[in-house]
């Protein structure tokens, strides 16, 4: 990760491991019918109404801040989207999930998460909840948002589990440990409509009487 120089106006932009993908295959499968906006590099305390020099100068601090290059990595960037709401809003959605972390061993463990969005919204197009190692578990919504679209997307993408407009609940079931190794990672639930996010750490354990072996050997005998 660096820096930009905001001397000048810059786009900065890079392709994920899909978008390269889709890239190769022609202009008519790389369609941009999206974006989102963040911005996670501002420090809003810097503003400054006590600035000698009137209020031109509240955000100068905050206007002169480096800018952050363009990554993939959804541990670093667009963790705080810029969304938009009713003019007469006086409270910001928050998205909560219970529970906020989740233990659990390998081999078909369930847990069943549930979301809700303080203050309103989410109500129509649900959220999307990714998981950023599916070696891990697999995702499985309530299919009671506008769709229900299991995607187990497998190694050519970053390993990353995506479920998109699950309603209010979601599962977690756990797989079979491939090199019988601890996995400790992370799921992101966003709303679809407010942008709201919420993370939850996951762990899935090596049960010892479990192997890779064992179940193919009990699933062909």
């Amino acid at each position: 990760m660096g820096y930009l120089d905001n001397s000048s106006i810059t786009v900065d932009a890079i392709l994920t491991k899909k978008g390269r993908e889709l890239l190769a295959k022609g202009r008519d499968y790389f369609v941009i019918s999206q974006f989102a906006l963040a911005d996670d590099e501002v420090d809003y305390e810097l503003w400054n109404p006590a600035h000698p020099l009137g209020s031109d100068y509240y955000g100068i601090i905050i206007e002169n801040m480096p800018i952050v290059e363009a990554v993939t990595d959804e541990n670093y960037s667009l963790r705080y989207k810029l969304l938009t709401l009713p003019k007469n809003t006086i409270r910001i959605p928050i998205l909560q999930t219970n529970p906020s972390s989740i233990t659990m061993e390998e081999g078909g463990g369930r847990q069943v998460v549930s979301i809700e969005t303080k203050n309103g919204g989410n109500e129509t197009l649900g959220y999307t909840v990714t998981l950023l190692n599916s070696d891990a578990a697999t995702i499985v919504g309530d299919g009671g948002g506008i769709a229900n679209n299991e995607d187990a997307v497998g190694a050519n993408e970053d390993r990353r589990s995506v479920t998109i407009s699950t309603n209010s609940t979601f599962t977690i079931i756990s797989k079979v440990l491939a090199d019988n190794t601890d996995i400790s990672t992370k799921l992101f639930v966003v709303g679809n409509e407010t942008g709201g996010r919420s993370e939850i750490t996951l762990s899935v354990t090596n049960n010892p009487d479990i192997s890779v072996g064992n179940t193919l050997d009990s699933t062909l005998g």
